[in-house]
């Protein structure tokens, strides 16, 4: 029997290349060839946490590759035929509920892996599940019919459009929900794929200044927010943040904060509330936190700031994202700096995370490299 394999997560910080059947494809369902598994700092968390699906998994959630084979009712239903390079989202939506007749399936019960046992989410859920192939991190990836497939526009490669994720995210979350748009003021906090992301998503939308910092080891991406279309970086271990921002903004604060640290505490979350204008400022908050002490609920409420909750992307942010990765308009080549093979893939995790090949950015994780 041919067999798949697969970079697996059996434990915190341990990656074991495992094989698996090939499945069988049903008339609904469909087998991708993974072309790129995009490698983000969500991944670095995970890579280093317990088992929180009960089993082994196979990592990836930024998914790029070709149809090796379709089922008839899945190209009847999805238009997708064998051969076509196309986007996964790692969302395997329920297709009945409110949240995703509205297309914001990130939503849907059926997508959290957190709370239901049989939700299915790629990159997060275990590979103990038949038909086992749930990530990217894996030479083939299976489709049923409620998973969520975009196609890849001509001219865009699989490593560019493995960029899509991220700048989804970038939309829905500056754009969408934080109404970025012509002549706003933006602090980006964290130069990583996503704060890049941002960057080029509110400089698009007509975004007047763009504020972008980080730390001593993202001199690398600092530079590339600038050629992405920042008008500022800051280096908040060199400046003090806050009075660099006032004398940029002539100490007016910005409209937007948002926070693309992926997590990284309690001090980025302060600097947005401090940086934003005197009244009716948002905040986009990313990541988890346990405990947040002397949250500033005070000044928040005296400054009627906004806050809004960083989460997935909805089908439409995609489709934009795909259309802004086809129009050429920023170099984003500058964003697609490493590539790895599947025997790679814990070197290539830690690089994420600064533990590994420097300056890194974005890397790709490609299976049959």
């Amino acid at each position: 029997m041919e067999k798949v394999k697969a970079a697996v997560k059996v434990g915190p910080s341990q990656i074991e290349i495992q094989e698996f059947p090939m499945p069988e494809i049903p008339d609904d369902a469909a087998l991708m060839r993974v072309e790129v598994a995009g490698i983000c700092g969500t991944d670095v968390k995970m890579f280093k946490e317990g088992l929180k699906t009960g089993g082994p998994v196979i990592m990836g959630h930024e998914n790029i590759g070709r149809i090796a084979k379709a089922g008839k009712e899945f190209t009847a239903r999805k238009g997708f035929k064998e051969g076509d390079l196309v986007f996964v989202e790692h969302y395997v939506m329920c297709g009945k509920c409110e949240w995703c007749h509205k297309g914001e399936y990130r939503h849907c019960e059926n997508t959290d892996w957190r709370s239901n046992p049989d939700g299915i989410r790629y990159g997060y859920s275990t590979s103990d599940k038949p038909p086992h192939l749930w990530g990217g991190f894996s030479e083939y990836m299976y489709l049923p019919w409620n998973s969520v497939v975009h196609k890849v526009p001509d001219g865009v490669t699989p490593e560019l459009a493995g960029l899509v994720t991220p700048m989804a995210n970038g939309i829905e979350w500056a754009l969408f929900d934080c109404g970025v748009g012509y002549n706003s003021t933006v602090l980006i906090q964290g130069p990583g794929q996503q704060g890049l992301s941002q960057t080029i998503a509110c400089k698009q939308a007509g975004a007047s200044l763009i504020i972008v910092t980080g730390t001593n080891k993202d001199k690398a991406r600092l530079d590339v927010a600038l050629k992405l279309g920042a008008d500022y970086v800051i280096n908040v271990q060199e400046e003090n943040p806050l009075q660099r921002i006032m004398e940029i903004t002539g100490g007016k604060g910005v409209d937007v904060a948002l926070d693309c640290t992926a997590g990284a505490g309690t001090a980025p979350i302060h600097l947005g509330v401090e940086a934003l204008k005197r009244k009716g400022g948002t905040l986009l908050i990313q990541g988890e936190m346990s405990e947040f002490p002397n949250f500033p609920i005070g000044k928040i409420t005296v400054k009627y700031i906004t806050i809004k909750s960083a989460r997935g992307h909805s089908y439409r942010a995609c489709e934009l994202a795909l259309e802004q990765l086809a129009s050429k308009r920023f170099p984003l080549e500058l964003l697609t700096t490493h590539r790895f093979g599947l025997a790679d893939t814990e070197y290539a995790i830690k690089s994420v995370g600064g533990e590994g090949a420097a300056d890194v950015v974005h890397v790709s994780l490609m299976p049959w490299m």
